[in-house]
């Protein structure tokens, strides 16, 4: 998408939000890594934060997504795995020689692994939490001093995933809820530094991430034979890989800027490209609330239930 247009989508984005206020433009360029920055929402976000002036370290794995980064004005290429902490120790390293210190840490780079609980292979689950919960934990604290030292933004990408979930999807939504508590603790944990946290879950967008999972599955032979799930493989199998139906993810890059730029970052972006992602995902919250309520020795009345959410609305336009 040009980048008239879609920073038109950051502008419409950032306008909703109360209080909102970008940072000054004379401000300086801001030096910011991307994790997983070869296609979709990574590769989305590096060309919008370059476009806007700021300089971007974009992470990725394969000779030729570094050769194509390269080439974009304000863009520095790296080579980075999450999984592997030589390659994360070496672009602290480079990071650092540069000079330019680092201001914001997106933790992006995500893989999906599918399939029942009581039967998917030990090392895919594994390889579903190293990629999408260690990789951001590895991350993470590797480029720390680096951020508390500018008392920068760390945004890491969810899911609605993370609070969804369903039949074959138990590995990806186990792995995006868990970056929930990620966020939330760091958090916590950042503020003696004056350093923003922020989690960012998106709906359905246009990326690759089902494309690489199929690969993946046919790759290591994966299949619905012999399974008690059959029926639901075979559907999920058959499924179009192809997701450039979906809505580019403009929006989503729009709240990282939010996230990173804004006076008053929020905890949580949900961005979702329709009404109906964004309703199946509040209905969820909300019959979770109810069943944390029900049955337990302090249970609250409909009365007080409703009080607490007037106060937490009150809270979040402030």
């Amino acid at each position: 998408m040009p980048y008239l247009l879609r920073n038109l989508f950051i502008s419409i984005f950032l306008i909703l939000p109360a209080g909102f206020s970008f940072a000054d433009e004379s401000v300086e360029q801001k030096a910011i890594l991307v994790t997983g920055a070869s296609t979709g929402i990574g590769r989305n976000l590096a060309e919008t934060l370059a476009a806007e002036g700021h300089f971007v370290y974009a992470g990725a794995r394969k000779q030729a997504d570094l050769d194509e980064l390269n080439a974009i004005e304000n863009i520095q290429a790296i080579r980075l795995d999450v999984t592997v902490q030589k390659e994360i120790d070496a672009a602290v390293e480079t990071i650092r020689n540069e000079g330019r210190g680092l201001y914001g840490l997106v933790n992006n780079a995500g893989v999906s692994v599918s399939g029942p609980l009581i039967e998917v292979e030990e090392d895919d689950m594994q390889f579903q939490m190293d990629v999408n919960l260690f990789g951001p934990y590895r991350v993470t604290k590797a480029f720390a001093p680096l951020i508390i030292e500018s008392r920068g933004r760390i945004t890491t990408i969810g899911s609605i995933s993370g609070i969804l979930a369903g039949t074959l999807y138990g590995p990806y939504s186990m792995s995006k809820h868990a970056i929930e508590a990620f966020a939330d603790s760091l958090a916590a944990e950042m503020r003696k530094f004056d350093v923003q946290v922020s989690v960012v879950e998106p709906g359905n967008y246009n990326s690759r991430i089902v494309n690489s999972k199929l690969l993946r599955m046919k790759q290591r032979g994966h299949t619905s034979e012999g399974s008690l799930f059959k029926e639901e493989i075979d559907q999920l199998l058959a499924r179009p890989a192809d997701r450039s139906v979906y809505k580019e993810p403009d929006e989503v890059s729009a709240a990282v800027m939010h996230a990173f730029f804004d006076d008053n970052p929020k905890r949580r972006y949900m961005v979702v490209p329709n009404q109906r992602e964004a309703e199946i995902t509040i209905r969820q919250v909300i019959r979770e609330l109810v069943q944390l309520n029900e049955g337990q020795v302090y249970t609250y009345d409909r009365e007080a239930l409703i009080a607490m959410l007037d106060e937490a609305l009150a809270v979040s336009t402030h």
